[in-house]
Formats: structure tokens, sequence, C-alpha cells
């Protein structure tokens, strides 16, 4: 007899380290300065923005250069709810995912008609097109963008320290929550159809599972997630321009940087990744354009010398892993007749 498991004594070792971060990270505004708590802010959206390209890229084997389209569209959604409607902004974060999900299903149902290649380059064409719908609209300030009101940023909270310490909470918050979704979702059922379509796509389709079915679902997930951390970026800025908004560089190429050197098709790669881009990133961004440079030789050597990644590199030499995700068959005692519960 055989039961299965989830559990290993590294990833039981790794919740724990994982729910002492989160402790910290909850006390930060206590022990932390403004600048402190701005970039762990900034750690954490680009942690959940690169989790949701890992779902999509990693597992789903859709490979997208056009999230920027959904970034932006949450940050504009943000805008017009508070100005335009005197929505409270961070209602309005939680209103643009389910508005950013309804968008990715007309845009996938378009775009799933494309292949490898032809289906990234649509990606981006997309993501253009919503750039160049957003220079349009005047009310929002057309091509050269517009800031927040001082009274909807007002409403948050009365003081700028309290202000801070929200939009914090809310940058931890909502990445917790985007982990935690992907995690329940590669532990159920559907996880074990991603899985078997991350290893092999043909396998998977003649095993029965609807390949077509679970990429349109992960696609309109990932467009729910990456829309409200879009929100959420922009109201930490306070100011949206369609330059800024749907920046190919910032919110796709950076992130796409940070899964393939982390460990892609692996829920902890772009943990590790996001923290190996923001060390480079504050070690060597005096450097001007040399700092892009040498970002991209280490993404270079990382790929030649560790294809699937750090952490990736790191699971199959020791086979760690830092949560409960994979499945083993562990065989059971024997119990006797006399010994059995009637």
């Amino acid at each position: 007899m055989t039961r299965v498991e989830h559990a290993t004594k590294s990833s039981r070792i790794g919740v724990m380290l994982v729910a002492a971060a989160l402790v910290v990270f909850v006390l930060a505004p206590y022990w932390g300065d403004r600048q402190t708590l701005r970039l762990l802010a900034e750690i954490f959206t680009f942690v959940a923005l690169a989790s949701l390209w890992n779902l999509l890229a990693g597992y789903a084997g859709l490979v997208s250069v056009g999230q920027q389209a959904f970034v932006g569209l949450g940050g504009y959604l943000l805008f017009a709810l508070a100005m335009l409607l005197d929505v409270h902004p961070i209602a309005a974060i939680f209103i643009a995912g389910p508005i950013g999900a309804l968008v990715a299903i007309p845009v996938a149902a378009l775009i799933f008609r494309l292949r490898g290649a032809y289906f990234a380059i649509g990606t981006w064409v997309v993501a253009e097109v919503f750039r160049l719908l957003a220079s349009q609209v005047s009310v929002l300030g057309g091509g050269s963008g517009i800031s927040l009101p001082a009274a909807v940023v007002i409403a948050m909270a009365p003081s700028r320290q309290l202000r801070e310490f929200e939009t914090y909470w809310l940058a931890l918050g909502l990445t917790v929550l985007v982990l935690a979704a992907i995690v329940i979702l590669l532990r159920s059922r559907h996880g074990l159809a991603l899985t078997a379509l991350r290893d092999n796509e043909a396998a998977a389709q003649s095993c029965g599972i609807d390949v077509a079915r679970i990429k349109f679902l992960v696609y309109v997930l990932t467009a729910f997630g990456t829309a409200m951390i879009g929100a959420l970026i922009f109201l930490q800025k306070l100011r949206i321009s369609p330059d800024t908004a749907f920046s190919v560089n910032d919110w796709t190429a950076f992130v796409i940087f940070i899964t393939v050197i982390g460990g892609i098709g692996r829920i902890e790669g772009p943990i590790i990744g996001t923290i190996i881009f923001f060390i480079m990133r504050q070690a060597l961004a005096d450097l001007g354009s040399l700092y892009l440079l040498m970002m991209g030789a280490v993404a270079i050597v990382v790929m030649l010398w560790a294809p699937k990644g750090l952490w990736g590199l790191i699971a199959e030499r020791f086979g760690w892993q830092a949560l409960p995700l994979q499945r083993r068959l562990v065989p059971t005692p024997n119990i006797s007749k006399k010994e059995r519960k009637p």
C-alpha cells in the first residue's frame, strides 16, 4: 500500500522560514525607514509579477512578452475608478482584477489562434494597442499622463506615514495572496495537469488533459492578478502615462530575467530571481547602461550553466523544495487485521 505525500523535510523547513520571514515583513513599518519600506514594496510587486509570469510561461507554456498590457490596464483602471467614479483607491485595486480577467477573455480568444513565437509577438502587439488606446483618453491625461489628485490620496489615510504603511502592507498582502493562490492551484488536480503540461505537453494531451482549456484558465487568472498588481504599482507612483504603464522593459523584460535566472517552472524561482535582481540593481545601478549589459551577461551565463535556473539546479542536486508541492508515493506500513479498527 502507498499514499501520496506533499511535504518533505526541506519543505517543512521552508514553510517555517517563510512564516518567520512573513512575521518580519509584517512588522517592517516598526523597524524600517521610509526608503526601506518603498524598496520592500517594490520587491514584493516584482515577486508577484514574476510568479504570475512563471505560472503562465513556466507551467502553461504560454511565453508572453505582453504582460505589460494588464499592468497598464490595472493602473489606468485605478485612476479611472478613483477619479471619475469616486471609488476608494484600495477598493479600485480589487475591482481592477476582475475587469482585467474579463478583458483577457476576448484577448485570449484572439491570440490563442497563434502558436510559438507568433503567440509571443501577438501578446506584445496587444500591449501596444492598449498603450495607443490609453494615449487617446484625454480625461486621463492622454499621451502625457496624469497624476492622482491630492483629494484621492488623502482619502486613503490622513497622514503621509499612514499612507506609506498602508501601501506597504497592501503590497505584502497582495503578494502573499498571489503566491498562496498559485500554491493552492498547483496542489489541486489542475496543478497536476499543469505539471504534466510543463514536463511534456504532447504526453499531457495524450493522457486526456484538456490543454486548451487549462491554458485559457491560466491566462485569465494571470491577467486577474497582474491587473491588481498593476493598480497597486501606480497607486505607489501616484502618476501614470501610457509609456510607463505599458513599458515592456519594466514590466516584462525584467520579469522574464528574474524568472529565468531564478528557475522557470518552479514556484521558488521568481523569489530567488527577484532577490538576485535587486541585489544587482542596488549594487550596479550607478554604472548606467553598463548595468543592463552586466544583467544580460548574467542571464546568458545562467542559461548556459543552469538552463533550469539557479533554484532548478539546487533542487535537482539536493532534492530540496521550499514549499510542499511535489507529490511522492510513500509506502504505508502493513496493518494486520487484528490491529485494524472495526
